[in-house]
């Protein structure tokens, strides 16, 4: 199957209905706050998308999405590439009154005023999210772990307490 660029937007309740499916891609310089959050996007997200719905008839998007990016190990602070991949679920928040009622089993997407979702934004999301706290090469391909050391700290040269003068004023 071809991989196609996404739409930008799509209606939830609609796609739900005809039970659409989408494989596709969301170009590079589309993911501009991934960009702003690594050192950059090496290349196009692959996604994966279906609309379907639950049994209790609310419209769900269930998706996955994968992408390569620059990072910067905090190690050694040279750039190395992450690949990575991410999982989701989300269902239309029609009425934004009615979020505390929404199922925990799905993250609510806002809507606009036509009732669509914005999906690059939602995919964007969850690739930001799920990028580590702490950027780091595997220990083996940092050239700063073999600097590291755990464990007792050596004693430097002994020198005396400044502070033990006062220990004998006070017998």
């Amino acid at each position: 199957m071809q991989k196609v660029k996404l739409p930008l937007t799509v209606d939830p309740v609609r796609a739900a209905q005809k039970k659409l499916d989408y494989d596709g891609i969301i170009k590079a310089e589309s993911l501009e706050r991934l960009a702003e959050s690594t050192q950059s996007v090496i290349r196009d997200a692959n996604v994966t998308l279906s609309f379907d719905f639950d049994q209790r008839h609310l419209a769900f998007m269930r998706g996955r999405a994968d992408v390569e990016v620059m990072l910067t190990c905090q190690r050694c602070q040279e750039g190395f590439n992450h690949e990575y991949s991410v999982e989701f679920c989300y269902s239309p928040l029609l009425k934004p009154e009615e979020v505390d009622e929404f199922p925990e089993a799905y993250e609510p997407a806002d809507v606009d005023e036509n009732g669509e979702i914005n999906l690059i934004q939602i995919v964007e999301d969850e690739l930001i999210l799920e990028l580590p706290q702490v950027a780091m090469h595997d220990e083996a391909d940092c050239k700063a772990s073999g600097n590291m050391t755990f464990g007792e700290i050596p004693v430097a040269d002994e020198r005396p307490n400044p502070f033990a003068v006062l220990k004998n004023l006070s017998k």
